[in-house]
């Protein structure tokens, strides 16, 4: 779909490149195809880690947040309004005063309103419609400084940024792993999927811990977490949770796994977390797991562990212990 937009949009003329200069690429997708830009000068700006190694691997030129002095910059849109505002701010600082910033998205991720909205602030061209989205272009300026995304001070003494998981305050779920927890856990936890570090504070508060990973594939949610657990026992990866492993096997894991990719739910998203928290245990480990109740994880939870306990919730959020990781037959 963007390479259908992005194509017809270069060749008809409704947007145009520079002769020369890196092209900023922000926030595409794993599975886009960027091959209707000149890849040699190409700079993609990703700081999801699966999407960043993406690309990465496909030869491209990859960042975690942009360095500026670009000659034009791509904008893929995120569903986030608050991080599409957050983007195309920065967009528009990295690239050279009146540098096109070309933005690309689905309707359904609120490219219309983007496009309304920037055309009361700069001189947006009119959108080319394809493949149930828009892409046009505006040049780059100081307009958008109102919409640079700035930390947020949250309730608790935490900080957050726009576009990051439950940036507003903890979600309910993980409040109530949080509370559920008990008074002392064993030695070395992972945060798996550990978000701005909500859990991995209230991890730290319980006795028995000497070690906790934390595991996060968003890079701007990591920064924050590195600001809101001060800890000596505390160790941050940037990385895919489903392929990161521990230096030894945990004693614990806790997690309030995803379930979207995008706009739509993926519960096989969450079963992968499930599996992936098994395989890093020692074989008397333990999950604390809290996830919405209409998600499907009883089979891989009693496929994955021999003990598997469901420990209270609401009417919206099952928390779920499970025990001693099953090994596959090898």
């Amino acid at each position: 779909m963007r390479s259908a937009r992005l194509t017809l949009a270069l060749e008809s003329g409704a947007v145009a490149l520079p002769p020369e200069g890196q092209v900023a690429v922000f926030r595409p997708r794993m599975g886009d195809d960027l091959s209707a830009l000149p890849k040699a000068r190409v700079v993609v700006v990703q700081g999801f880690k699966p999407d960043h190694d993406a690309f990465e691997g496909l030869g491209y030129s990859t960042r975690i947040a942009g360095e500026g002095g670009y000659a034009a910059a791509l904008v893929c849109l995120p569903r986030s309004r608050a991080e599409a505002h957050a983007t195309l701010a920065a967009a528009a600082e990295q690239v050279v005063p009146g540098g096109p910033v070309i933005v690309d998205g689905q309707k359904t991720d609120g490219v219309d309103s983007i496009h309304r909205e920037l055309r009361g602030l700069v001189a947006a061209t009119s959108a080319l419609s394809k493949a149930h989205g828009k892409i046009f272009a505006f040049p780059a300026g100081p307009e958008l400084t109102g919409w640079v995304g700035r930390e947020m001070a949250i309730e608790g003494g935490y900080v957050t940024r726009p576009g990051v998981f439950s940036a507003d305050g903890p979600d309910r779920g993980s409040a109530l792993l949080a509370a559920a927890l008990p008074d002392k856990l064993p030695a070395r936890v992972v945060d798996l999927g550990a978000g701005w570090g909500y859990l991995s504070r209230a991890i730290l508060q319980r006795e028995g811990v000497q070690r906790l990973d934390l595991v996060e594939a968003e890079a701007e949610a990591l920064d924050c977490a590195r600001r809101n657990v001060i800890d000596p026992r505390a160790q941050f990866h940037w990385a895919d949770a489903l392929a990161w492993k521990p230096e030894s096997p945990a004693d614990a894991v806790v997690c309030n796994p995803p379930f979207h990719s995008g706009r739509a739910a993926d519960p096989a998203l969450g079963a992968a977390f499930i599996r992936a928290a098994a395989a890093m245990m020692t074989t008397s480990g333990t999950l604390w797991l809290v996830a919405n109740r209409h998600l499907p994880y009883a089979q891989v939870l009693s496929d994955s562990f021999r003990e598997v306990e469901e420990i209270g919730g609401d009417n919206a959020f099952r928390l779920t212990l499970a025990a001693r990781p099953i090994r596959p037959r090898s």
